[in-house]
């Protein structure tokens, strides 16, 4: 078996109750102060339980959360790009006291318990700024913060009970069964992929390329909570599947999913995907264009340029960094702006306003632009979403 990459921080955090101690946590819950928690938040306590944000054990103290915020590191200076924090209002925070234990709880149901360390005020101002660059609420991250209780609750967590298998149970792996079966492939080098959207020609493109200088390739999706524009995760599976079934060579690839909340924090958001993939087993993580951008709030590379901020051996994980790509037709094939020296009026390109559109009207894209297969599985995910419309 294949020596792998060692987690952020050396050690695989592990927050998830053993089968002996369930009932007895279980019945403790049941006389502990609840916390309810919506879902993005229980995407991270999920998250944390099994190690993608290692080393976080829990939702972050006050000296971690303000390094994070200013520094993009811990506290003890290690590189960390995004709080990650659990919110309460006061009166809620009220029963609360360092020590103390509390249930959090999802729809009533206790899903885990935290052991408080810390009860902080924060500014959300201040954090929208630094994390997400604007204090624009039209920002969707920022608006999700904005909407969060005025104190933030730290503490390591115990995961009762997860939700795991909503997500794709098949795909959904954790960092440790991911790491066991690349090494079980043998592989020492793998590349990971993140997206939230189908993957189209140029992502297969970059992909391959990749794949052309390491062992395998960890297609990741993202999978929790994203804008309501957002093609769904359903839709996007059935894409990577038929894709990778008859485009990818299957022994050097590993399709699974990540289900954390999509915060569209442009350049900070590509450092802690990347961080969270090398928990996952990655060597090398690939960075696009507008990497978990929205809007126009990031320039086109800001995310490219935002490793340059650390030192490689800092991160522990490679950047693969690739240029916009597309069909060019005096090429006759894929390329990118450093291999192609042709004009935009040979390239095969469509606004993503153009496509959806096209969807929409049953209308197939060029093949140059997608794959027939993934773009039949689309059309009929719009015509699905469209017919009640027309039908009205």
């Amino acid at each position: 078996m294949a020596e792998l990459i060692a987690p952020h921080g050396g050690k695989l955090v592990n927050r998830v109750a053993s089968e002996r101690d369930i009932d007895r946590l279980l019945q403790e819950a049941a006389t502990l102060p609840s916390l309810e928690i919506n879902s993005r938040e229980q995407s991270d306590l999920e998250l944390l339980a099994v190690g993608a944000f290692s080393p976080l054990p829990g939702f972050m103290n006050e000296a971690d959360y303000r390094s994070v915020v200013d520094q993009m590191r811990l506290a003890n200076g290690l590189p960390w790009s995004l709080p990650i924090t659990l919110s309460a209002g006061e009166l809620q925070a009220a029963a609360l006291s360092q020590g103390s234990r509390v249930a959090l709880r999802r729809d009533g149901a206790p899903v885990a318990i935290l052991e408080v360390e810390d009860v902080y005020a924060y500014d959300k101002e201040r954090e929208a700024e630094a994390v997400y660059g604007t204090t624009d609420e039209a920002h969707p991250g920022v608006k999700a913060l904005y909407a969060q209780g005025d104190l933030l609750i730290a503490g390591d967590v115990t995961l009762l009970r997860s939700n795991r298998s909503q997500f794709f149970a098949s795909h959904n792996l954790t960092p440790a069964e991911t790491r066991q079966l690349i090494s079980e492939k043998g592989w020492r080098t793998v590349v990971g992929f993140q997206t939230r959207n189908p993957v189209h020609r140029a992502h297969e493109y970059i992909q391959k390329c990749a794949l052309e200088l390491v062992d395998g390739l960890l297609l990741h999706p993202l999978v929790g909570d994203t804008k309501s524009d957002d093609i769904p995760a359903d839709v996007r599976m059935s894409c990577y599947e038929i894709l990778l079934e008859k485009y990818y060579p299957q022994d050097r690839v590993l399709l699974s999913v990540l289900p954390a909340a999509m915060r569209y924090a442009g350049p900070r958001e590509a450092i802690f995907h990347a961080l969270v993939r090398k928990n996952y087993g990655c060597t090398h993580f690939i960075v696009g264009r507008d990497h978990a951008g929205v809007g126009s709030y990031y320039g086109t590379y800001d995310a490219q340029l935002m490793f340059d901020r650390f030192e490689p051996e800092e991160l522990g994980i490679t950047p693969m960094k690739f240029e916009h790509t597309f069909w060019c037709n005096d090429c006759e094939g894929m390329a990118s702006t450093k291999t192609c020296p042709h004009s935009k009026t040979s390239h095969v390109a469509l606004s993503g306003t153009r496509v959806r559109q096209m969807l929409t009207d049953g209308e197939m894209p060029p093949i140059e632009f997608t794959r027939p297969e993934v773009a039949q599985v689309l059309i009929q995910a719009y015509a699905g979403v469209a017919s009640p419309a027309r039908n009205g």
